[in-house]
Order: C-alpha cells, then structure tokens, then sequence
C-alpha cells in the first residue's frame, strides 16, 4: 500500500504517569471512534512500565497501539527535584528514542498526520517537525490553568519579584484576578527548576498548530473566550472534546437543573455512562492492589 493510501495514523505521547496517560486514553478512544484513525502512543519512562500502564493500554482495541520507550536515567537530579523536572526530563531525555520509533514508523509506510503531547511534552515538537509530522497540545485541566500558561512568559517577563509577593492581584486573561500565592505550586517558587520548566514549556505552546483543551463554553466561558482573542503566533484553541459526559446549556447559557439530572441519569443508566462506571471500577482495583515503592510511571 502506498503511503499516501494508508490510513491516517496519530502518534501520541503522554508525559509519565498514569494521571497523565489516561486522559490521552480516553481522547484516543474518541479519535478511533469517531474519525477512524490509528493511534500510537510512545511512553517516555525512567523504569519498568507499571500493571496499571499495561492493564489500561492492553485493554485498548487493536487500532490503538503502543510503545515503551527505553527507561532514562534521572539518578544525577537532587534528591529534592520537584515533579515537573522529573517529568520533563524524562521526555527530553526521550527524544533520540523517540526519533527512531518515528524512523521506524514512516519507513514502514506509516502515514503519521499528527504527533499529540500534553502539557510537559513541548519537546517533542522538534522531532515532529523533523518528520514534517503536525504538533498538536491536548489539555485535560481547567481552561483557566491553559490561560496562565499562553500568559506566563509575558507575566515572567513584567514581575521581578516571587507572584506570592505581588502586591496586586495576577490578572489572567478571561478569569477572575487571583492572589500570586493561589497560582500553579511550581510558579511559587521562580528560582526552582520546576519553575523554569513551567516557563519553558509555556513558551513552546506557540509552536503547536492546535491546543485542545477539555472544556467548555458553558463552564469557562471567560477563558475560553481570552484563548481564542487572536494573538501573533497563537495557535487555535479547541474546546468540548468530549472526553466526559457533560450537561447541555438552555437558550440563556445557563445549565439547569434538569439537565443536571439528565447527565446523572446517562451515568446511571445509560451506555456511555456504563462505560465510564466499569472504566473507574477497573482503576479502583488497580489502585487497591499492593506494588513497589513508587516511581514516576505509578503517579
């Protein structure tokens, strides 16, 4: 089959951790069902893949593959390297591994159409780039923490001092003005190589031709509104994924309390409701089982 007959295959890279893996899990289900695409996910690790890893992953159709990447080392970092280093250096460490799954992937005629990361994986947009392969960000958290991520290098740039010691709140674009202290755990600290990750990454959110974000007008209609004022540079943003069930707003834009219900019956009663009790329930086993002491692929 020529590559430009086979169907189009979206790579996924989810940054350590299960917490980070199964939104990606679910945001893949979706591209299967409703676009027909196959799916890749390539695993950056710094040790063996966790049972909850192969359990969740294994229990995927076969449209959805996956590949660990070989484990790196992080034995040089502080003992007290918060998590957002240990993350990033993990996929950054990642990178000629990644290479060579891309490598083997388009010299098998694969047609790879898009490389999708989530918020610590910015670094693996050079090797997209390389593979002329479109870099994509999908976001699970609030759209307001996406805001203060496209406003981070600007705010980095007018603020000398700690955000905690900011006499005035921090505006972020489209949400309510915060107290510096009430900001992200890793910008409390601007010295902390957490912090010069969060703002590395930022940075590199310009460079993604697409950002989706799992929320909606009805929830976070400010900050969806600031994400999507044109700015040079600024990628689109897209909400509603629909990863999770979700209520529908009236003709005022509110949500009502029937439909409230209506979204606690679909979870009750209804398939995709069914589909989200089993999916818990098969986590909640994973947790209660006993396992090692726990290593970046256990979070």
């Amino acid at each position: 089959m020529a590559e430009t007959d086979s169907p189009p295959h979206v790579a996924i890279l989810p940054s350590p951790g299960m917490g980070h893996l199964i939104p990606l899990v679910e945001l893949a289900k979706r591209l299967v069902h409703r676009h027909n695409l196959l799916i890749t996910f390539i695993i950056p690790t710094d040790g063996s893949p966790s049972k909850s890893q192969r359990s969740v992953l294994g229990s995927l159709p076969s449209t959805i593959q996956s590949v660990f990447l070989p484990p790196v080392n992080l034995t040089d970092l502080p003992e007290d390297a918060k998590i957002e280093t240990l993350i990033s250096l993990t996929v950054a460490r990642s990178l000629p591994s990644l290479r060579d799954v891309f490598t083997s992937l388009v010299s098998g005629g694969t047609r790879v159409v898009a490389l999708v990361v989530d918020l610590f994986g910015t670094d693996a947009f050079d090797i997209a780039r390389e593979f002329k392969v479109s870099p994509y960000i999908f976001y699970p958290a609030p759209a307001m923490a996406l805001s203060l991520f496209f406003y981070l290098p600007k705010l980095d740039e007018m603020v000398s001092c700690e955000y905690r010691d900011m006499p005035e709140p921090v505006e972020i674009p489209g949400c309510l003005p915060i107290h510096g202290g009430e900001m992200l755990d890793p910008t409390q600290d601007r010295k902390n190589d957490a912090y010069k990750w969060l703002l590395h990454h930022s940075k590199r959110y310009r460079l993604a031709e697409g950002v989706m974000v799992n929320s909606f007008v009805e929830l976070e209609r400010g900050a969806l509104k600031a994400l999507h004022e044109a700015e040079p540079g600024k990628p689109p943003v897209y909400p509603d994924i629909k990863v999770a069930l979700r209520p529908q707003a009236g003709e005022n834009g509110l949500i009502g309390r029937e439909e409230i219900a209506n979204v606690v019956r679909g979870l009750m009663e209804g398939e995709e409701g069914k589909s989200v009790r089993n999916r818990m329930k098969e986590l909640k086993d994973l947790a209660a089982e006993p396992g090692p002491v726990i290593n970046l692929n256990c979070l």
